[in-house]
């Protein structure tokens, strides 16, 4: 899964349309080049991919402009894609972070839910790792890498379960909840 491509559906479908160099600037302003490795080719390469695959509706109303704007098929790719970030850890952060960048789009009882799922996840991880590294004899050095996935998992735990526990308190204006950016065409007050 692409990072990219979950953060383009979501931020077009955040304004309900939006010109190719407004979600660029977004993803600069958001320093997701930096996390997610969103840069201006892979917006303008995700751009064309999801409206060649019907994803993404490509308008022409302005001059030397194209407006993009989601369709069903987009929002259906768009909440898997977010679901599945949320739901499955990754070794890379990127997954995460875009699904973070994104997670008003979900209502807070999924959000959990899907928290849940990561969580168990990732106990599973933690406690396979500190098995191998309790077990291992061959080439001792291979110790430190089972010691890295469990300490990763370890601090993912630690997180994940604060982040329930900060949704379950109230935290952050999910999907359906008033003054949420999880509604599609939510963000006008960040359109030009």
């Amino acid at each position: 899964m692409s990072a990219t491509r979950l953060l383009v559906l979501g931020i077009v479908r955040g304004y309900g349309r939006a010109h190719g160099y407004r979600i660029g600037t977004d993803l600069q302003s958001w320093d997701a080049e930096n996390w997610a490795n969103a840069k201006w080719g892979s917006i303008y390469h995700a751009l064309r991919a999801l409206t060649d695959a019907g994803m993404l509706l490509d308008h022409h109303d302005v001059a030397g402009r194209t407006d993009y704007e989601i369709t069903e098929k987009g929002e259906t790719e768009y909440l898997r894609l977010l679901r599945e970030a949320v739901r499955r850890p990754h070794t890379r952060p990127d997954q995460l972070g875009a699904a973070l960048a994104m997670l008003p789009s979900l209502t807070r009882d999924e959000a959990v839910r899907l928290l849940r799922e990561r969580l168990a996840a990732l106990e599973e991880i933690r406690d396979k790792a500190r098995a191998q590294l309790d077990g291992w004899a061959d080439a001792p050095h291979w110790s430190e890498l089972y010691g890295l996935w469990e300490h990763t998992a370890s601090g993912g735990v630690a997180w994940t379960t604060g982040l329930i526990a900060r949704l379950e308190t109230g935290a952050y204006a999910m999907a359906g909840e008033p003054g949420s950016p999880g509604r599609p065409g939510s963000w006008p007050a960040l359109a030009e």
